[in-house]
């Protein structure tokens, strides 16, 4: 299972409660769209067990956008994930993304509102933000696949279901 995250914006700790902590703790790996804000966040989100795969966003200090790309392409339980913070032109521009990088599932953060999005050829996940959601649901998503079957879900960090959605993915990820 793949935790995502997006715009902790947060100066010290990861700020994790609730199953979106469990969710980190018990990843094969976690993604981040970006916005951590300080360097403190990035490395409380490193200290898990499972490897952070990240971009920078926005707000974030040039410590971190010294350390990770605004772009990045990760692969992980078979799933092939495209990852930027900005969705730079909307759900087209990101779908196209997606598509350009053979992606299974696109992650962007920004606008702190958890969204899930199907497409003809890729899933679009906003997973919100756990930390400042800032008038929208606080959120976090996960991301895995079993068999030929891509789950997707965006919850609540107390487990309330925001919205879910599962499609075929190719068999040689």
């Amino acid at each position: 299972m793949i935790a995502v995250f997006s715009d902790t914006h947060r100066t010290e700790g990861h700020g994790l409660e609730g199953d979106a902590l469990v969710a980190a703790r018990e990843a094969d790996a976690i993604v981040h769209a970006g916005d951590f804000k300080t360097e403190s966040v990035l490395d409380a989100f490193q200290a898990f067990s499972a490897p952070l795969f990240a971009v920078s966003g926005n707000v974030d200090e040039p410590a971190i956008t010294d350390r990770l790309p605004t772009d990045r392409i990760v692969k992980a339980d078979g799933i092939r994930l495209a990852v930027r913070h900005r969705p730079n032109g909307g759900e087209t521009a990101l779908a196209l993304f997606g598509r350009e990088h053979d992606a299974d599932v696109v992650v962007f953060g920004h606008s702190h509102q958890p969204t899930l999005v199907e497409t003809d050829d890729v899933v679009l996940c906003n997973p919100g933000s756990h930390a400042q959601p800032r008038g929208n649901r606080p959120g976090f998503a996960t991301v895995s696949r079993e068999d030929d079957e891509l789950q997707v879900s965006v919850r609540e960090p107390d487990s309330t279901l925001i919205e879910e959605c599962s499609s075929a993915v190719a068999d040689d990820r």
